[in-house]
């Protein structure tokens, strides 16, 4: 069934696609006829009368070729196995969160104090005397 739906269907598919352009394209609009009554020519590719029965059932039979295999393309994507996107990814590791900070020992302050500039560095302005 595979073969049949993945290679044979949508070639019928396209085959129809494409003949059923060219057969619309064939045929003659209802205003042609028109043009013949004050004097313009009717160049059509069966006659001034002919094959209007035969295009118009080979235009049908094109169609419902068309329809069916859309049917049957459309059935057999549905019942193939699929797998999303989100399926194929790798489940996500557990997220860690930082280390909460070491709490300082009781009666030590909270906060480190400032380190003091080392000796002989002037840190700010001090006045000469």
């Amino acid at each position: 069934m595979g073969v049949f739906v993945g290679y044979v269907v949508p070639a019928i598919h396209v085959l129809a696609c494409l003949f059923l352009i060219v057969v619309v394209l064939l045929q003659t609009g209802k205003g042609a006829d028109m043009g013949a009554v004050f004097g313009g020519g009717s160049q059509t590719l069966f006659g001034s009368s002919g094959a209007g029965n035969f295009l118009t059932k080979l235009t049908t039979g094109t169609a419902i070729a068309f329809m069916l295999t859309s049917l049957i393309l459309t059935w057999g994507a549905s019942r193939s196995p699929s797998s999303g996107l989100l399926e194929r990814l790798p489940a996500p590791a557990a997220e860690t969160q930082p280390a909460p900070p070491p709490s300082a020992p009781e009666g030590a302050p909270a906060t480190p104090p400032a380190n003091p500039p080392p000796e002989g560095a002037s840190g700010g302005e001090q006045p000469a005397e």
